[in-house]
Order: C-alpha cells, then structure tokens, then sequence
C-alpha cells in the first residue's frame, strides 16, 4: 500500500519570473525614452548648431550695419576745427536741459540737440536746412564738412545718434522696451538685455519687424543657424520690434490649459444649476 502525501504537503512550485522581467523591460523602455527626450530638448535649446566641433573655425561676417537717419531722430552734431571761433558759428547754443525722453536734467551745460522732422531735415545754424534722413551718420558728416569748408579751413564735423528704440516681445526672460545707446546693435544684443530666451521660446522663430519708409518688413532669424549673421536684421535699426515665438511645447499646454479652464467653469456651472433645482425641489417638498 503506496501512502500519498498530503496535497497541502506538496512542495510549491516557484512563480514565473515573466512579470518580474516585463517589468524590467517596461522601466528600461521609459528610461530611454525619457533619455531621448532630454537629448532631444537640450538640441532644441542650443545656438549654432550647425558649427563643427572643430576647437576653432570661421563664421559668416555680419552686414555692414548702418543705421539710416529717420525722422524723429535725435542728432548731436558739433562742429570744429583748428580755430574754435571760427566754427562756433556753426554750432548750436549751449544749454543745460535733458536728453529727450529724460526725466532728470543735468547741471553741466552740454551742446542742444537736433530733431529729424517728419519731412527729414534738420537746421544746422548758418547752414540752414539740410536733409538728413536716408543718410547714414558718415554720410551726414561727409556733407557738413564740405559745406563748412566752403567758409573755414579743415572742420571736423562729429555727428551721434543719441539714442533708439527697439521692443523685444514674446518667449524672453524680461520682455521690454530697450533704449539704444550705440548704432550697432545686434538681435543678439538684445535678446541678451532681456535674460535671454525662456526654454519655451522656438530658436529658430526669432522675428524681426522692420518699418521704413512707410512700409513694414519682417525677417526670419534661426539662432541654431550660424548664418544668422548674414541676415539684414542682425544689425537692429530704430523702432524695430524682435518676436521670439512660442515652440509646440508651450502651445500645447496653452491649448490644454485653456480646455482644462473652459470644462471647470461648465463643471461648475452645472453643479451650482444642480444646487439651485435641488434648493427648490426641497423648499417645495418641505412645503
């Protein structure tokens, strides 16, 4: 006579080990693909990346940069030579008021200023009216030397822009209105003033809007691009506004924010209705 053991006696037979592994698999899917997506974030997030890794290289050069006199322009023109009373006739009075656009006024007494008017002339003392808009600062100064010389021996003839304007908007760290101080100002320049671009802004939706001459231009600028230097736009001119687009990230949170807010205000909506029927539902029955 055979004895059986008992079946709660049988030895136990070892789980699968599939669950354990899928799992494993499953954390080393996730793990590389959140490897991706950093890897593919910090690429979108890089400048010049068409550069070779090379420890040195050549860019393109920039344009020539030029800014071109425009009406309502500030101007400080100062005329000189080897006998200062010979060209003091030719500068404008000595005065002690601000800059336009200052608040403050300075105590030192500093030559007054010239304003491009709307018909792009100016009046320069002796010499009357003179055009100035469409002309770079060299070029003014080209023309009132030679006018001055008709009169007086070797001038020198200085002439400064004072100061612009130029906004930078959109996906910056502080987007805001930047007074120019020097002509040549790059879009680089100014995304620089304003902390640089926030990660959701699109390095190669960079826009420049330009208006001259009544008409508005824009231009694209890729930052990833090291051509970006070649572009017209490089050098910013007066007035001109820089749009740094949103990427697809920030849209569609955007996107999704908004639907998020538009099903709670309805949710809510819904509910007070419901609470209203119900107080009144009540206040009838109880009557």
């Amino acid at each position: 006579m055979t004895l059986r053991t008992p079946s709660w006696r049988q030895p136990l037979v070892a789980p699968s080990k599939r669950p354990t592994n899928m799992r494993l698999i499953i954390a080393i899917v996730l793990c590389a693909a959140m490897l991706s997506c950093s890897t593919t974030k910090e690429n979108n997030l890089a400048y010049f990346k068409d550069l070779p890794e090379a420890a040195t290289g050549s860019m393109p050069a920039a344009s020539a940069g030029d800014i071109v006199i425009q009406p309502d322009d500030e101007l400080c023109i100062t005329v000189t030579s080897m006998v200062p009373e010979a060209t003091a006739m030719f500068n404008a009075p000595l005065n002690n008021s601000a800059r336009r656009g200052d608040v403050s006024i300075t105590s030192s007494p500093r030559l007054a200023t010239h304003v491009v008017d709307k018909r792009g002339d100016i009046v320069m003392p002796q010499l009357g009216k003179i055009h100035a808009a469409g002309l770079t600062t060299r070029q003014l100064e080209q023309d009132l030397q030679s006018r001055v010389s008709q009169s007086v021996k070797d001038p020198y003839v200085q002439v400064q822009l004072l100061g612009y304007y130029v906004n930078v908007m959109g996906e910056v760290k502080q987007p805001h209105r930047i007074t120019v101080t020097r002509e040549r100002f790059t879009v680089l320049d100014a995304l620089a003033e304003c902390g640089d671009l926030t990660e959701w802004g699109k390095r190669n939706g960079v826009i420049v809007i330009r208006s001259l001459n009544g008409a508005n231009t824009y231009y694209r600028i890729d930052l990833a691009d090291s051509q970006l230097m070649a572009s017209p736009a490089f050098y910013l001119q007066q007035n001109d506004v820089v749009y740094v687009e949103p990427n697809k990230i920030k849209i569609d949170n955007s996107k999704y924010n908004q639907n998020n807010a538009f099903k709670l205000s309805v949710i809510s909506t819904i509910t007070s209705a419901v609470s209203v029927i119900a107080s009144l539902v009540i206040a009838l029955t109880v009557k």
